[in-house]
């Protein structure tokens, strides 16, 4: 018995130990772009070939895209910043309107040398993307989004009303408080709450990503992407009443958004692509990643207006 209790324990010790928290390719280039919207953003980009903007979402930043960007750079030249007050970024005081990031994330671009691109997005980094591909319809070649509601497009007040999204309007300098030194516990409450595999993230993701969010004034800008939700939807009722016309592809977790994904993005596009991937939750580049590499890599690569 006491053997086997051994075996047992080292077998665990060693996948533990195996584990690594996600990293972009370590060729990619990387430096600091200032937004003439008041931030200092950072990103890293690599590869070469059509250019694809990958845009991460919250309790995570741009390393999420570890396994996405690893396949695209073969023949893309892949860019991925972190938004504001997340990661590397700068953690300005406002902004955190995603019709102001949006602003951010052209400038990436733009500094980069780039115009039109392909856009990837999940989770917060969707609404970034939808008022990216709103606010610059010519620049984007094909819009990718993974799991998450847009602020304002329906159904949003159906949304608001599920309590698994209680952490929508916990925020502000109490919320902070209550979290310091506390942040591993409360997103694992998140992460929890909508993996559909609980081993994932991993141990080593979910602690890289709690220190990411530790640093001073993390959780107060991170709070912030939430707090300006009803200024996004008012932006987003007025984008809403121009239809994109761009192919676009929506990809929800099975047990997480799953078809509703597609159903609100039908609200604000034309030429929609629905996909459902089965047995994932919300974190799809940690519970599935392989398949859902390739149903993004399919889409760039389908052929040009067809989704």
């Amino acid at each position: 018995m006491i053997l086997r209790f051994l075996a047992v324990a080292l077998v665990t010790v060693a996948t533990v130990s195996s584990q690594a928290p996600p990293s972009l390719p370590s060729s990619f280039q990387a430096k600091t772009i200032h937004s003439p919207e008041g931030a200092d953003i950072f990103v890293r980009w690599g590869g070469s070939g059509p250019v694809v903007v990958l845009i991460h979402g919250y309790a995570e930043n741009s390393d999420s895209w570890a396994p996405l960007a690893a396949d695209l750079m073969k023949d893309h030249t892949v860019v991925v910043p972190d938004l504001r007050g997340i990661g590397r970024s700068s953690k300005p005081a406002d902004g955190y309107d995603k019709k102001t990031q949006a602003k951010d994330i052209r400038a990436v671009v733009t500094s980069l040398g780039y115009d039109k691109t392909f856009v990837v997005a999940h989770d917060i980094g969707n609404m970034v993307a939808y008022a990216y591909a709103a606010t610059y319809p010519d620049k984007v070649e094909r819009l990718v989004v993974m799991d998450a509601p847009i602020p304002g497009i329906d159904p949003w007040s159906e949304i608001l009303q599920n309590p698994g999204v209680w952490h929508f309007n916990f925020h502000g300098p109490d919320a902070e408080r209550l979290v310091a030194g506390r942040e591993r516990i409360y997103f694992d409450r998140i992460w929890n709450d909508f993996t559909g595999d609980p081993g994932k993230p991993d141990e080593a993701t979910r602690n890289f990503f709690a220190a990411t969010y530790a640093q001073p004034g993390g959780m107060r800008a991170g709070f912030a992407q939430f707090a300006v939700f009803s200024q996004d939807a008012k932006d987003n009722k007025v984008f809403e009443q121009t239809k994109l016309t761009m192919p676009v592809m929506v990809v929800g977790g099975e047990k997480s958004f799953g078809p509703l994904q597609a159903v609100i993005m039908r609200h604000v596009a034309i030429n929609v692509k629905e996909e459902v991937v089965a047995g994932s939750g919300h974190w799809l580049m940690e519970e599935r990643p392989a398949y859902t590499v390739a149903l993004i890599r399919k889409f760039l690569d389908g052929p040009p207006g067809a989704s």
